[in-house]
Protein backbone atom coordinates (compact mmCIF):
# COMPACT_ATOMS: atom_id res chain seq x y z
CA UNK A 1 0.00 0.00 0.00
CA UNK A 2 2.84 2.21 0.78
CA UNK A 3 4.46 1.70 -2.69
CA UNK A 4 1.11 2.76 -4.17
CA UNK A 5 0.52 5.69 -2.20
CA UNK A 6 4.22 7.07 -2.72
CA UNK A 7 3.76 6.41 -6.88
CA UNK A 8 0.40 8.06 -6.71
CA UNK A 9 2.39 11.63 -4.88
CA UNK A 10 5.30 10.85 -7.36
CA UNK A 11 3.01 10.68 -10.28
CA UNK A 12 0.97 13.96 -9.08
CA UNK A 13 4.09 15.80 -8.58
CA UNK A 14 5.18 14.99 -11.99
CA UNK A 15 2.09 15.85 -13.65
CA UNK A 16 2.03 19.02 -12.07
CA UNK A 17 5.73 20.02 -12.83
CA UNK A 18 4.70 19.11 -16.36
CA UNK A 19 1.67 21.32 -16.44
CA UNK A 20 3.97 24.43 -14.86
CA UNK A 21 6.43 23.56 -17.50
CA UNK A 22 3.90 23.91 -20.08
CA UNK A 23 1.99 27.04 -18.56
CA UNK A 24 5.77 28.64 -18.21
CA UNK A 25 6.70 27.98 -22.22
CA UNK A 26 2.86 29.54 -23.20
CA UNK A 27 3.98 32.53 -21.09
CA UNK A 28 7.57 32.75 -22.68
CA UNK A 29 6.43 32.01 -26.03
CA UNK A 30 7.09 35.15 -29.08
CA UNK A 31 9.14 36.25 -31.88
CA UNK A 32 11.53 36.56 -34.65
CA UNK A 33 14.90 37.35 -32.87
CA UNK A 34 16.21 40.24 -33.84
CA UNK A 35 17.35 42.05 -30.90
CA UNK A 36 20.75 40.60 -29.48
CA UNK A 37 21.26 40.79 -25.75
CA UNK A 38 23.57 43.29 -25.68
CA UNK A 39 21.31 45.57 -27.53
CA UNK A 40 18.16 45.08 -25.58
CA UNK A 41 19.55 47.70 -22.95
CA UNK A 42 18.78 50.33 -25.54
CA UNK A 43 15.30 49.92 -26.05
CA UNK A 44 13.24 51.92 -26.61
CA UNK A 45 15.60 53.95 -29.31
CA UNK A 46 16.05 57.42 -27.71
CA UNK A 47 14.38 60.01 -30.33
CA UNK A 48 12.72 57.49 -32.05
CA UNK A 49 9.11 55.82 -32.32
CA UNK A 50 9.69 52.09 -31.10
CA UNK A 51 7.93 48.89 -31.30
CA UNK A 52 8.76 46.54 -29.31
CA UNK A 53 7.01 42.66 -29.83
CA UNK A 54 8.15 39.90 -27.37
CA UNK A 55 8.07 36.30 -27.78
CA UNK A 56 9.78 33.61 -29.12
CA UNK A 57 10.92 32.00 -31.96
CA UNK A 58 9.02 28.74 -31.99
CA UNK A 59 5.51 30.35 -30.33
CA UNK A 60 2.98 29.89 -33.16
CA UNK A 61 1.56 33.41 -32.99
CA UNK A 62 5.39 34.75 -33.04
CA UNK A 63 6.17 32.64 -35.95
CA UNK A 64 3.06 34.16 -37.49
CA UNK A 65 4.30 37.71 -36.70
CA UNK A 66 7.87 37.26 -38.25
CA UNK A 67 7.33 38.13 -41.77
CA UNK A 68 5.34 40.82 -40.73
CA UNK A 69 7.80 42.31 -38.36
CA UNK A 70 10.42 41.80 -41.31
CA UNK A 71 8.41 43.94 -43.81
CA UNK A 72 8.02 46.84 -40.84
CA UNK A 73 11.57 46.72 -40.06
CA UNK A 74 12.12 47.56 -43.62
CA UNK A 75 8.91 50.06 -44.06
CA UNK A 76 10.12 51.69 -41.53
CA UNK A 77 13.61 52.25 -41.49
CA UNK A 78 15.18 55.87 -40.20
CA UNK A 79 10.91 56.50 -39.08
CA UNK A 80 10.62 53.83 -36.22
CA UNK A 81 12.29 51.31 -34.60
CA UNK A 82 10.89 47.90 -35.01
CA UNK A 83 12.60 45.20 -32.70
CA UNK A 84 11.63 41.66 -31.56
CA UNK A 85 13.10 40.19 -28.07
CA UNK A 86 13.09 36.17 -28.04
CA UNK A 87 11.84 36.07 -23.63
CA UNK A 88 13.30 32.73 -23.97
CA UNK A 89 16.78 34.10 -25.06
CA UNK A 90 16.59 36.99 -22.75
CA UNK A 91 14.52 35.58 -19.65
CA UNK A 92 15.01 39.50 -17.82
CA UNK A 93 13.57 41.14 -20.66
CA UNK A 94 10.27 39.32 -19.39
CA UNK A 95 10.37 40.96 -16.10
CA UNK A 96 11.39 44.52 -17.54
CA UNK A 97 8.49 44.86 -19.84
CA UNK A 98 5.71 43.27 -17.47
CA UNK A 99 5.05 40.48 -19.79
CA UNK A 100 2.49 37.94 -18.76
CA UNK A 101 1.86 36.36 -22.28
CA UNK A 102 3.26 36.19 -25.56
CA UNK A 103 3.15 37.63 -28.20
CA UNK A 104 3.50 41.56 -26.84
CA UNK A 105 3.50 44.35 -28.67
CA UNK A 106 4.91 47.56 -26.55
CA UNK A 107 5.05 51.20 -28.38
CA UNK A 108 7.26 53.68 -27.14
CA UNK A 109 7.05 57.61 -28.06
CA UNK A 110 9.93 59.02 -29.31
CA UNK A 111 10.91 59.88 -25.04
CA UNK A 112 10.50 56.11 -24.09
CA UNK A 113 7.13 56.53 -22.43
CA UNK A 114 5.05 53.48 -23.67
CA UNK A 115 2.36 54.77 -25.07
CA UNK A 116 0.03 51.29 -25.96
CA UNK A 117 0.56 47.90 -25.31
CA UNK A 118 -1.40 45.03 -26.92
CA UNK A 119 -1.14 40.96 -25.74
CA UNK A 120 -1.53 38.47 -29.13
CA UNK A 121 -1.42 38.43 -32.50
CA UNK A 122 -0.90 41.78 -34.32
CA UNK A 123 -2.00 42.12 -37.85
CA UNK A 124 -0.09 44.75 -40.15
CA UNK A 125 -2.75 46.32 -40.31
CA UNK A 126 -3.65 46.90 -36.37
CA UNK A 127 0.27 48.04 -36.31
CA UNK A 128 0.38 50.54 -39.04
CA UNK A 129 -2.74 52.35 -37.46
CA UNK A 130 -1.19 52.16 -34.40
CA UNK A 131 2.06 53.93 -35.77
CA UNK A 132 0.34 56.31 -37.51
CA UNK A 133 -1.62 57.36 -34.18
CA UNK A 134 1.80 58.11 -32.94
CA UNK A 135 2.59 60.42 -35.73
CA UNK A 136 4.65 57.94 -37.74
CA UNK A 137 4.12 57.33 -41.83
CA UNK A 138 5.19 54.53 -43.96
Amino acid sequence: MDWEVNNKKEYMMKKRGIKTFLYVLLIFCVGTGYAFSEEVEKVPVKGTVTMIDLGAKKCIPCKMMAPILEKMEKDYKGKAAIIFIDVWENRDQAKRFGIRAIPTQIFFDKEGKEVYRHVGFMNENAIIEQLKKMGVKS
